[in-house]
């Protein structure tokens, strides 16, 4: 039964496109996050209150009609965390989906049913939107494939906003190579893409600040698995070169993204929450609260902290480099995680997700593995509009390691 995972908002709710063409994704169906715009239907965005106060959608995200043309069909949407403000894919209003390959842990968020879909087989793919890691963790703590983009490079037209300087539309499979087909539809209309062909990733780095704050065993785990993964591909040796990117440490960038974030969530929702005075789980309702307190006049140091984030990363990738980093600290916490304990987790988390989303980069979580019977994920990040590369990178990479 469907129903055990929780996965769902409302699965019957289904779109198509004539069958009868045949495209790269025809006969496949996915989930997508409730927070895309849906011919006819409204999208929650995990709040009632939302749900609520907005009508049915009268046509549908641009990023859903490429992959109903290319043959799929969409089946269901999928559960979120509230206003997608959340990297842990809990929700008191609707319940947490049941992480498929460790029931007693969340299953990450906040694109949290997209990936419990996947990982437990309902749906062949499924959509998310990415802004602080929300489909790049779950996808590691469920044990699939899922890609963030480079920022902008799969449009955003139709989707509800969490903080436009870093949202994204990302993507969940089980394998690589489905991975790699729906990039290949979602990523046609960027035309700022690098070809695929356009030869080998020569450069690997290896940043010693974000293996250093993965926990013991998964950082040994996720080594191992790299050092494979490398060792059969062509043009790399096994070893990379190991740098330091952040010497005044990934909690100053953490710290400068979400106070960027935090500057535009409270911009972009501010009219909403003030006007309906919404009904937030407790850790949703500080954050609003903690973002409402944010100027964007007082944070300039968090701006150019992002900036020279952003131009030294994609200047240090360029074309041919590729960084190396575990995805998550470890496993997924415990389903009982709160409080302080499950803020101290999300700001260690949020020190690897926001090295992609201040350089806005495209990453790949790769599942790699398991520590104390939990999956850990193994990230690869490209540089700017290498996402077709990246994703061929990993397909392959997947067939010969497999």
């Amino acid at each position: 039964m469907t129903s055990e995972w929780n996965a769902f908002v409302n699965e019957q709710f289904t779109l198509t496109r004539n069958q009868n063409d045949k495209g790269l994704l025809s006969g496949l169906t996915f989930g997508v996050k409730d927070v895309f715009a849906l011919e006819g239907y409204t999208s929650g965005a995990g709040n009632p209150d939302w749900l609520r106060t907005h009508e049915p959608s009268s046509d549908t995200a641009p990023a859903i009609l490429n992959l109903l043309h290319a043959g799929a069909v969409l089946k269901g949407t999928t559960h979120t965390d509230e206003l997608m403000y959340s990297l842990n894919g809990q929700n008191s209003h609707y319940g947490t989906p049941v992480n498929p390959r460790a029931a007693d842990r969340i299953p990450g968020g906040s694109s949290s049913g997209s990936a419990v879909a996947v990982a437990a087989g309902l749906r062949d793919f499924a959509l998310g939107t990415d802004t602080g890691g929300s489909v790049r963790i779950p996808s590691s703590y469920c044990g699939i494939y899922g890609m963030r983009p480079t920022h902008n490079a799969v449009s955003l037209e139709g989707v509800i906003p969490l903080a436009a300087g870093f949202d994204t539309v990302g993507w969940m499979a089980k394998t690589a190579g489905l991975l790699h087909d729906v990039g290949q539809v979602l990523l046609a209309a960027d035309p700022m893409q690098t070809s695929p062909d356009n030869g080998h990733f020569a450069r690997v780095y290896w940043p010693r600040e974000a293996w250093d704050i993965a926990e013991e065993n998964t950082r040994k785990l996720l080594l191992a698995a790299a050092q494979e993964l490398l060792s059969g591909l062509p043009g790399h040796s096994s070893s990379g070169e190991w740098i330091s990117i952040a010497p005044e440490g990934l909690g100053t960038w953490m710290t400068a993204f979400r106070s960027v974030q935090g500057i535009q969530i409270w911009e972009q929702h501010r009219e909403w929450i003030e006007l309906v005075q919404p009904v937030f789980a407790p850790d949703i309702a500080e954050r609003f609260a903690w973002a409402s307190t944010l100027k964007r006049e007082e944070q300039s140091e968090a701006f150019t902290r992002m900036n020279t984030v952003r131009d030294s990363l994609r200047t240090l990738l360029g074309t041919d480099g590729l960084m190396i980093l575990p995805t998550a600290t470890g496993p997924a916490p415990s389903l009982h995680i709160q409080g302080e304990d499950s803020e101290r987790r999300r700001s260690q988390t949020m020190q690897l997700s926001s090295i992609a989303g201040l350089a806005g980069l495209p990453q790949i979580t790769i599942p790699a593995g398991e520590v104390d019977g939990a999956p850990v994920g193994l990230s690869v990040i490209a540089g700017a509009h290498q996402d077709l590369r990246l994703l061929q990178w990993v397909r392959q990479s997947a067939i010969i390691t497999s």
